[in-house]
């Protein structure tokens, strides 16, 4: 997550919102009352959604042929697990032409509220309209670490993370790895998990492959996104 790091500063964050902060560097990430606070916060220029790393315009080229290959269940049941006020799953749901089933979850109670309003027409914006009729998407409540009351296992055939892992992993790799073991857990047979992240292949590659024994792990480069080079690491269950 380094480059959530170097671009905090400068990043399309209004004022308040980093004196809010503070030092994100001196944080953990993991605190859910960081998040609490941050989402809290005005987004400059009034923008509907806040994205970490690229949002879904950067990411669609990547994702658009994962879902035309997934797409023999209709529609695509999708995971976006530490959704916070990402566009990610609101791009999905209302540009994506494929028939997709979104769930966002995220433990701050702030995210949720947020991006609920912002799906039913609050917050002064039209209500979402999927881009195929039978496209749905909701928000809920929940940790990451603990899908159990959201997500049973084997219901989902994309789970996405983008950013997660990284900030999980703020607070230790135990962490991380429990996240891992969910993601995992509630991906359908020959399902897929993406984590998204600017961490280089050398470190997060024996991480993964160490904690999905069993699953294909490769990985892609994506970008550069304003100047800034990206990863997609794909975790593939084998059964």
């Amino acid at each position: 997550m380094s480059a959530l790091l170097r671009t905090f500063p400068v990043a399309a964050l209004a004022a308040g919102m980093r004196r809010a902060l503070g030092s994100l560097a001196g944080s953990c990430l993991a605190d859910r009352c960081l998040w609490d606070r941050l989402h809290a916060q005005p987004r400059l220029g009034g923008a509907p959604t806040f994205d970490w790393f690229f949002g879904y315009e950067e990411a669609q080229g990547f994702l658009l042929p994962l879902l035309q290959e997934a797409s023999t269940a209709c529609p695509l049941q999708v995971l976006d697990v530490g959704c916070g006020t990402s566009g990610l799953c609101t791009g999905l749901y209302t540009k994506c032409a494929h028939p997709v089933d979104v769930l966002g979850v995220d433990f701050s109670p702030v995210a949720v509220a947020h991006m609920n309003s912002l799906l039913e027409g609050g917050q002064g914006q039209n209500p979402l309209c999927p881009g195929h009729p039978a496209s749905c998407l909701r928000f809920m409540q929940a940790d990451a670490q603990n899908l159990g009351p959201v997500a049973p296992s084997g219901s989902f055939q994309l789970v996405l993370d983008k950013g997660t892992w990284d900030a999980v992993a703020r607070g230790g790799l135990p962490g991380a790895y429990q996240l891992l073991s969910e993601c995992l857990r509630v991906l359908s047979p020959r399902g897929t998990l993406i984590q998204f992240s600017d961490e280089d292949p050398d470190v997060r590659l024996p991480c993964l492959e160490q904690g999905s024994q069993g699953c294909t792990v490769t990985v892609q480069e994506l970008g550069p996104f304003r100047g800034l080079t990206y990863f997609a690491y794909l975790v593939q269950s084998a059964h």
